[in-house]
Formats: C-alpha cells, sequence, structure tokens
C-alpha cells in the first residue's frame, strides 16, 4: 500500500476504491474527484485507494487523478472499513469476480459496461446484487451515456409522447481504432478476457439506448457479426483475433418498435460516433455524440428538424455546470453518474441502471451471437420479466 499526497474529500464522506487505472479509471477518477464541486447536492467522497497490479504505473496515476493511495491487490482493499464504495473499472473476465466480492463485503458497487462476459456471470452477479440489496448494499452498472443531458431529455419527450408512437429507430455505434489492419493485439481482441468484441464493447451502450429511450424490451433479434481482420500482432507474435469486429441486427421489440442496429471499430475515419435516430407517429429526434450537447427535435405533429442545443435552464443535468450556451463534455457523463450515484445511496435507494438492467442488455448480446452463429436467422430473447416487473 502507498501513499500519495492528497486526496479530495472530507473525513466521514464515503471512501471509494477504483479497480483499475487506465482509460476507464481515468474517466471515473476525474469524476469522483469533482462531484461534490459541479453536482449541486451530491455527496462528497474520499478518494481513498487506485488498484492496479503495476505499482509505478498505478502510483503515477494515483498522484494525477488525486488519489490518496495505492495498492496493488484488490482483494485487500475491500476488506477494509474506510472504504464504502467499490468502483469497477477492470476488463470483463474481472467484473464478476470484483463485484460479488465487493457487494459480499458490505460495499456498494458500480460495474463497468458490460455487466459481464458471460450470461452465467451476469446472472450470478444479480443474484448477489438482489442479496446485498437486502441488506442496504446497492449496485449500478456503469452505462453513462444515458446521462447525456440531449438523451435524457429524449428520453422525456418520448415518454410524454412528444413524438407519438415510436415505431423505427436507428442507432449505430462507429468507432476506427482497428481500421488499420496493422494496429496491434489487445485484451479487447481476446474473448477469454473481453467476452466479445464490438458487440459488448459498443453494442450494449446501444442496446442500453434503446431500453432507456424507449422504455421497452428487445424480444427478438436478428444477426451477423463478422471479423475483418483475423490476426493481430501481440508480443510474442501473430495471434488470433477471438471477437468481432462489428455486429449489425435488426431488434424487434415487446412495444411493436423495430430497430436497426450497427456497431463497429473499423469505420475509418469515424472516432465515437454513437448515432441515434428515433421516428415516431408524430415526430422523431436525432442525436450524435459527437456533437453531444444537441438534440434534433421534429415533435407534436411537426415534419422537420429543429436542432437544440441542451445547455438550458430547466434541461437535464444542467444545473450545476455552466452559463447556457456553455457546452459540456464528454467527461460530465460520468459526473453525472457519479452524483446519481451518491444521491441514490444517501436516499437509501437503489441506483440505476441497475444489475438487473445490465443483465437484460446481456440477454440481448447473447441472442445477437446466437443469431449470428445460427446464419441470421431469428433469435429470441429472454426479457427475464415478470408480471408487474418496471424497467428502465
Amino acid at each position: 500500500m502507498t501513499s500519495t499526497p492528497s486526496a479530495s474529500g472530507a473525513a466521514g464522506s464515503p471512501g471509494v476504491a477504483v479497480i483499475g487505472y487506465a482509460f476507464m479509471g481515468k474517466a471515473h477518477s476525474h469524476a469522483w474527484r469533482n462531484v461534490a464541486a459541479l453536482r449541486p447536492g451530491a455527496p462528497g467522497v474520499r478518494q481513498q485507494v487506485l488498484v492496479g497490479r503495476d505499482a509505478a504505473a498505478v502510483g503515477a496515476a494515483a498522484a494525477q487523478y488525486g488519489w490518496a493511495e495505492t495498492a496493488t491487490d484488490w482483494h485487500e482493499v475491500i476488506e477494509r472499513d474506510d472504504i464504502d464504495i467499490v468502483d469497477v473499472c477492470v476488463p470483463g473476465h474481472l467484473h464478476a469476480e470484483v463485484a460479488i466480492a465487493a457487494l459480499e463485503a458490505g460495499k456498494h458497487v458500480i460495474a463497468e459496461k458490460p455487466l459481464a462476459n458471460t450470461m452465467a456471470e451476469a446472472e450470478k452477479m444479480v443474484a448477489t446484487a438482489r442479496a446485498a440489496r437486502e441488506r442496504g448494499v446497492h449496485s449500478m452498472v456503469g452505462f453513462n451515456y444515458r446521462r447525456v443531458p440531449a438523451l435524457a431529455l429524449a428520453r422525456r419527450h418520448v415518454a410524454e409522447g412528444r413524438i407519438g408512437e415510436v415505431r423505427q429507430v436507428r442507432i449505430s455505434y462507429l468507432q476506427d481504432w482497428l481500421a488499420d489492419e496493422d494496429a496491434p493485439m489487445t485484451w479487447r481482441l481476446r474473448r477469454e478476457l473481453a467476452g466479445s468484441g464490438a458487440l459488448g464493447d459498443l453494442g450494449s451502450h446501444a442496446v442500453d439506448q434503446v431500453r432507456f429511450l424507449l422504455g421497452q424490451e428487445v424480444t427478438e433479434v436478428n444477426a451477423i457479426t463478422h471479423t475483418f481482420v483475423p490476426q493481430r500482432t501481440g508480443a510474442s507474435g501473430p495471434e488470433d483475433v477471438t471477437v468481432d469486429d462489428a455486429a449489425w441486427s435488426t431488434l424487434r421489440t415487446d412495444g411493436g418498435a423495430v430497430v436497426s442496429l450497427e456497431v463497429t471499430r473499423m469505420a475509418t475515419a469515424r472516432k465515437n460516433a454513437l448515432g441515434i435516430e428515433v421516428y415516431g407517429s408524430a415526430g422523431a429526434l436525432r442525436f450524435d455524440l459527437e456533437s453531444l450537447n444537441h438534440l434534433d427535435v421534429c415533435l407534436d405533429g411537426g415534419d422537420s428538424f429543429a436542432r437544440q442545443l441542451v445547455t438550458e435552464p430547466g434541461d437535464p443535468y444542467i444545473d450545476g455546470w455552466w452559463p447556457p450556451g456553455h457546452v459540456l463534455g464528454w467527461d460530465a457523463t460520468f459526473t453525472n453518474q457519479a452524483a446519481d450515484f451518491l444521491t441514490a445511496l444517501a436516499a437509501g435507494e437503489e441506483p440505476t441502471p441497475s444489475f438487473e438492467d445490465g443483465l437484460a442488455v446481456q440477454r440481448v448480446l447473447a441472442a445477437i451471437e446466437a443469431s449470428s452463429a445460427q446464419g441470421g436467422s431469428c433469435a429470441r430473447v429472454d426479457t427475464g420479466l415478470g408480471p408487474g416487473t418496471e424497467h428502465i
């Protein structure tokens, strides 16, 4: 265990441990450091421990991100009395092990998406979360795009009926960081570590947005997946890529909507393009993550889009940030997420999206893989929802 010079948060605030210090560890650290300053009413936290296997690298990251201590063994950290929240930012094959152990140790948990690598792991995580909830211990899966103000506003418009009955949705998540066939092998291209490729990494966000925006469950899919570059160069030479590079699917929901979904990490010149179009009987909505402060709206029987800058008083999540017209960035979604999580904990409520929501997404991803394995034939999705069960 190593100490660093300072950490945010006052004594008595919940102590946070982030497991993982790379890309997501950095994003989550930024959120914990700023949440009390930027989100009105959000409880403060103590940035207590940043955990990673490489002592030197995690030490450098902790000093940069404002953590009080570092550790290389997450097992020891989750047993500490000064840790109240465990934030899981490690590769997918460790999500279940870390989250289950933390919940059983009485710690509140955020787990990055997708919830797990397999259905069995996800189901075990949900069972553990439900048991922990009975003891007042809560959990959440990190679908941060629910906290984009424009998408929260889009959800509100759909719920209020301002685009009528939703008929069609087009959703795509396009990146290009693997478009170069000489790009090296990474853990994200190994099934045993990542679970799946673009499908789990990007498709999980897309499926969650379908559920979030429409308030509907996906019931069946037709899909194909594809790997364009079957081998990449690793540390010891060529290695087989064992996950998909891209996936395409048609989804049908229990509310009658039909969804066209495409996710890929091979879309040359597209960096982080989550595009969503929702078409209803009385209007439509259009969003692009690369312009995340805007929502194109056609409401209440209109016949053309108008571009709305979602930075005005009364827009979701804008209070506590900047004056009207001063735009937010991608990092703000994680700060908003941390604020919602802490506010729910303070109220003794289960944060959303829950592990059950993560499992619902996992079921759709599994059905997409099953459909692809069967040549694109229809695969049913077991929604797992009994009578009266709510979902968002």
